[in-house]
């Protein structure tokens, strides 16, 4: 078959005794079930494409194999287990579905990336502006160049400043940052200014 990649190949080979066969009979499910599949390395293990969009994946790892869907919830269902391997910690290919199983579950795949349906990123949840501690606050009041630049800035950028301020381990300490903070939100500079480009 032309569309096997020799790096899949010198994955399986690498793989532990154990692994191989089961590596190869996934390998050889996905190909039977899907002719045009694109095979890859991806994160250091082999993954299956198909029109340009992930399908599936395998691994080896010391003691068992995983296997997965790129879209699980919606090829396998709610019940396939997180993380990469959806049919558990494969150790025999005893404990892979059938080859019918797998194949409607690749065919559900296909379909999926025929649709053009792609996998649902999480959103993560945004932080709420900093609370600003009340001395810190008090100064900026007094401070329109400072306040100014602070409040310009993005909640994280805000958080970096805050962070700062109220980890120091004594008041002397918090009282030097304070300071600094003032001076450099004046001119303008994030907390981190010294390490952007």
């Amino acid at each position: 078959m032309a569309n096997r990649d020799p790096r899949v190949d010198a994955y399986i080979a690498k793989s532990a005794n154990f692994a191989q066969p089961i590596l190869e009979h996934i390998r050889a499910v996905v190909h039977a079930a899907c002719p045009e599949v694109e095979e890859g390395l991806k994160w250091g293990f082999p993954h299956f494409g198909y029109k340009g969009a992930m399908m599936c994946s395998m691994a080896a790892f010391k003691q068992h194999c995983g296997f997965g869907f790129w879209q699980r919830k919606e090829v396998v269902g709610a019940e396939a287990e997180e993380g990469m391997g959806q049919f558990g910690k494969i150790t025999t290919i005893k404990d892979l579905p059938n080859k019918k199983a797998m194949t409607d579950y690749i065919r559900k795949a296909m379909a999926l990336n025929d649709a053009g349906i792609k996998k649902k990123r999480p959103t993560a949840a945004r932080k709420p502006p900093p609370k600003t501690p009340a001395d810190f606050a008090a100064l900026l009041t007094k401070h329109a160049a400072a306040r100014d630049t602070y409040e310009s800035f993005s909640p994280s950028a805000q958080r970096e400043y805050v962070d700062w301020i109220t980890e120091a381990k004594t008041d002397a300490t918090r009282q030097k940052r304070i300071t600094t903070a003032l001076e450099w939100l004046a001119e303008g500079k994030q907390r981190n200014w010294k390490y952007m480009k």
